[in-house]
């Protein structure tokens, strides 16, 4: 694989972990609020975005290329409500939106058609993110205080469904 290419996806491994704990951090803010099913969905959130960077790291190691795990700041872990936190996550998936698209902007130019193929992926997954998070944002205002132990519940059905590499 290219270096361009490598270094490229290396940086999105260690944006996919770093993001991950955003969402563990967010995760343990609205555990304080006692909304379970946010909570559990928030913790889906981690362990998606954990499937994210093993994904892309798998894709690496076929490729015979070189992964290399880095640091990362510290996420955030105070926000003034729930609502705040899902408008921030929202910013977040849209950063990550936008990172995906480079890579595969470099992969075009590269031509690395195996590249392009497996970006789509990511691709397909950033519009499912964002539609859910935008999704939330909506519902969490429609349905005020008076509707929110409603929609907890409903948060708490939702699953972790492995990513098959």
């Amino acid at each position: 694989m290219n270096k361009k290419l490598v270094d490229a996806i290396n940086t999105q491994i260690n944006y996919e972990i770093e993001s991950a704990h955003v969402y563990l951090a967010m995760q343990s803010y609205i555990s304080t609020l006692g909304l379970d099913g946010f909570e559990n969905w928030f913790g889906i959130q981690f362990e998606e975005e954990l499937a994210h960077a093993r994904k892309f790291i798998k894709y690496m190691n076929d490729r015979g290329a070189r992964v290399e795990i880095r640091g990362f700041e510290d996420p955030r872990n105070d926000f003034s409500s729930l609502l705040e936190a899902l408008e921030v996550s929202l910013a977040h998936e849209k950063g990550v939106t936008s990172r995906i698209n480079d890579i595969l902007s470099i992969a075009h130019e590269l031509k690395d058609y195996a590249s392009i193929s497996f970006l789509q992926w990511y691709v397909d997954e950033q519009v499912e993110e964002e539609d859910n998070f935008n999704n939330l944002i909506d519902k969490v205002k429609l349905v005020k205080d008076a509707g929110l132990y409603m929609l907890d519940k409903e948060l708490l059905t939702r699953v972790f469904v492995p990513i098959v590499y």
